[in-house]
């Protein structure tokens, strides 16, 4: 499966405001930039994308930044992977001139679709926040 470097962005910055959630601390957008390594202008144009669907909030000031507009529980991959990719589910043939070898590969690739959305469905932010805390700090030696 091959995911967008714009998807696969907006998902770590999504997982980081789901560590935050409970705090009720909005992250800055530099923060995010930081600890995470996602170019500032990319990362600007997909929080634009997130915050136009209603997964994220801004707020403004000093204290301002972005945080969940839902607990993490609520938000799925599914819903991340629409907002920036749209449905993406292509199970139609590329070929001009349908034949029973198609149609029967067409199927598969409905079936491929239909388990890929069934996964990303089931797996929440909350998820994934609880994966990326039960990894351990790196350790640098010199």
């Amino acid at each position: 499966m091959t995911v967008s470097a714009k998807t696969e962005y907006a998902c770590i910055a999504m997982i980081q405001l789901a560590a935050r959630y409970e705090s009720g601390q909005p992250a800055r957008l530099r923060e995010i930039v930081e600890a995470q390594g996602i170019p500032q202008p990319f990362l600007v144009q997909i929080m634009a994308q997130l915050k136009a669907a209603g997964l994220v909030l801004t707020s403004r000031g000093a204290a301002g930044g972005y945080r969940l507009a839902y607990a993490p529980d609520r938000i799925s991959l599914a819903d991340i992977f629409q907002v920036i990719e749209g449905s993406g589910d292509q199970t139609e043939s590329n070929l001009q001139k349908p034949t029973p070898a198609t149609e029967a590969l067409c199927g598969v690739w409905g079936q491929i679709c239909q388990a890929r959305t069934k996964i990303l469905e089931e797996v929440t932010l909350a998820n994934l926040a609880a994966r990326v805390a039960e990894q351990p700090d790196e350790m640098f030696y010199i």
